[in-house]
């Protein structure tokens, strides 16, 4: 039994991941969208988080979130994108147990930190807006901080129970992922033993993650809301309104995906559906945030000019 239990646990040393599609026609055009989605997060990321840098007028806790958010995009879309990049060009693309397991690790990782950054980037706003004489203390360096360690460290607790259950199990014979990443769930079908402890520590895992950050962003936004609506003068919550749209739109964009990925039944007819859902959070949310900051921030348009001022000069 010993020795029969050793040969399950070695038999699978390699998985196969199957990508986002397998319609031949289709390949060179994916590579080429997905190319160029993957050099415009890379540079649009790295963009403001120089911009944020180099500018003094962008050393504010908003912009130190930001920071981070950038941070974890960049990281996060070199975790999957090369490899889903392969799928469109290899017959057989193929990934070790362990750089399954590593990527895994890394995709958890920063999924959580960004929900996190993000609910910590909601309360910012909420004492900008509705507590504006004590912004600087409440929101100072050390508290800043502070919430950005919490929500790696986090992340970090939760990819380590998702990585650690996932270790635990075995592959016998399937090793083919119908997915272009690791992710939980298309691993959790290829398993030959019960998945019952990594159903459980992943739905606590994820739950806690949602309701924790969506009750504390829904909070921030709703005292928000109360508080404009109180405010004497149009210009004052155009302001308001102004400093919380592009999060707003983040937040939609992010949780949207997403719920529509995970959330729906579990069936064969879904898991396309599912893979399709969630390239707009692994591919398009990561491309999209440093737009949405760029285009609709005043503060960061000025620290463009400037840095381009100063490469010209």
């Amino acid at each position: 039994m010993k020795k029969t239990a050793i040969e399950n646990d070695s038999s699978v040393t390699e998985f196969i991941l199957l990508g986002l599609t397998e319609q031949p026609e289709l390949q060179l055009t994916l590579f080429v969208l997905f190319l160029v989605n993957y050099m415009v997060t890379l540079m649009g990321n790295l963009t403001l988080m120089n911009l944020i840098c180099l500018n003094s007028h962008l050393h504010t806790p908003m912009y130190f979130f930001l920071f981070n958010l950038s941070c974890i995009d960049f990281c996060y879309s070199c975790v999957f994108t090369p490899k889903m990049l392969m799928s469109f060009v290899l017959t057989k693309n193929t990934i070790s147990f362990t750089g399954c397991m590593t990527q895994l690790f890394f995709f958890s990782l920063f999924v959580s930190s960004e929900c996190y950054v993000l609910t910590a980037m909601a309360y910012d706003r909420y004492v900008a807006i509705c507590q504006p004489l004590l912004y600087m203390f409440v929101m100072s360096p050390r508290i800043c901080s502070l919430l950005m360690f919490c929500s790696y460290l986090m992340g970090f607790a939760g990819a380590m129970a998702h990585t650690g259950c996932m270790i635990r199990l075995h592959f016998c014979d399937s090793s083919i992922i119908n997915h272009y990443m690791c992710d939980i769930f298309p691993l959790l079908q290829l398993s030959c033993s019960s998945t019952y402890v990594n159903e459980l520590v992943s739905s606590v895992v994820v739950t806690t993650v949602v309701v924790v950050s969506s009750l504390i962003i829904l909070t921030s936004y709703t005292l928000i809301l109360l508080n404009i609506v109180h405010m004497p003068s149009a210009k004052g919550w155009s302001k308001a309104m102004s400093t919380c749209g592009s999060h707003i739109i983040t937040v939609g964009l992010f949780y949207g995906s997403g719920l529509l990925t995970y959330i729906k039944p579990t069936s064969a007819e879904t898991v396309d559906q599912g893979k399709v859902f969630s390239v707009f959070y692994t591919l398009v949310v990561p491309m999209m945030n440093p737009l949405i900051y760029s285009l609709r921030n005043k503060d960061v348009k000025i620290a463009v000019k400037k840095t381009m001022k100063r490469i010209t000069n």
